[in-house]
């Protein structure tokens, strides 16, 4: 099973990440973690890069085009690799590179997510979008002692709100598979994730997935 977290930064994916890591290795439940890009292709990477540092590329169709190069690495090398083992966690995946195009290129994000689920290699089971105001999260990472990163600011983290609210939709729509949304505001809010997170994983995990 391959399980994506969702959501703008500040939300609580790496926390949520932490804590689902932290209680599967408590039950011996082998659970990988990947990240969002394989970063195994250089022309790809030259794009992603730019992407994120919130630099357009000449249109959207070479944005989506360099990101589903990576995405199919991604899924080939590192994620099949991965998911052999065991269930596999991912933080951000194919939502969040939607998004991301989407804010910065002039189509709706819908056409974007359609584009990268073809992958259908790099489809997560189940995806965990963290619908944590855009305010609290701002405030979180005012907290944070790092310099603040493209997307990270009030308005854009609105917008990139309303954008992964769309794409859920459009991703729900075009693959049929399940996305639970919910906020990760309080302790309780991240304690009621994090075992809902891991009784679908324990589900799934096979016998040579326990240590």
């Amino acid at each position: 099973m391959l399980l994506a977290l969702e959501g703008i930064a500040g939300a609580g994916k790496s926390t949520l990440r932490d804590r689902i890591l932290a209680n599967a290795a408590c039950e011996s439940i082998r659970l990988g973690h990947i990240g969002q890009f394989s970063w195994l292709s250089l022309e790809a990477t030259r794009s992603i890069v730019s992407l994120r540092a919130g630099r357009p590329a000449a249109d959207g169709v070479r944005a989506v085009a360099a990101v589903r190069r990576d995405l199919e690495l991604h899924a080939r090398h590192n994620l099949a690799p991965a998911l052999s083992l065991g269930p596999v966690i991912a933080d951000r995946l194919t939502l969040s590179t939607a998004c991301l195009i989407a804010l910065l290129h002039d189509r709706p994000v819908a056409h974007y997510v359609q584009q990268l689920a073809e992958v259908t290699a790099a489809r997560a089971d189940l995806i965990v979008l963290l619908t944590t105001e855009p305010e609290l999260c701002h405030a979180r990472l005012s907290e944070r002692p790092t310099t603040r990163r493209f997307g990270e600011d009030r308005p854009t983290a609105a917008r990139y709100a309303d954008l992964y609210e769309q794409a859920v939709n459009a991703w729900t729509e075009a693959t049929g598979l399940p996305v639970l949304r919910r906020p990760c505001t309080t302790k309780p809010d991240l304690d009621r994730l994090a075992a809902a997170c891991l009784e679908r994983l324990r589900q799934t995990a096979p016998d040579a997935a326990r240590t």
